[in-house]
């Protein structure tokens, strides 16, 4: 495949409980993703087997964003939910063939 026709993002992965995934869809849209892949979670980290019953399964949302709104969304994320909920943020360096749709 050639190269020229990669674009060099980044992925964003938020991992966290569902009560948080209506304000955080809004504000990665504010921040400047275009688009973002929603699906449901369930796993075990450092505060335990996640999903009760009654809170539902976890989200896991994922975006292809520019280097500056990865940074902006991390920045966010860490500064209103580490504190108080269960959620994990993290970055990988993804080459997209039509790329230009995200940024």
């Amino acid at each position: 495949m050639s190269t020229k026709l990669l674009v060099p993002l980044k992925l964003v992965t938020i991992v966290t409980e569902r009560i948080l995934e209506d304000r955080l869809l809004r504000k990665i849209t504010e921040l400047g993703a275009k688009g973002y892949t929603l699906t449901q979670a369930s796993g075990k980290g450092s505060r335990g087997i996640r999903s009760s019953e009654w809170a539902g399964p976890d989200t896991r949302i994922e975006s292809l964003v520019s280097a500056g709104v990865a940074e902006a969304i991390v920045e966010y994320v860490a500064e209103s939910f580490f504190e108080h909920y269960a959620v994990i943020v993290y970055v990988q360096d993804a080459q997209v063939v039509r790329g230009e749709k995200y940024i």
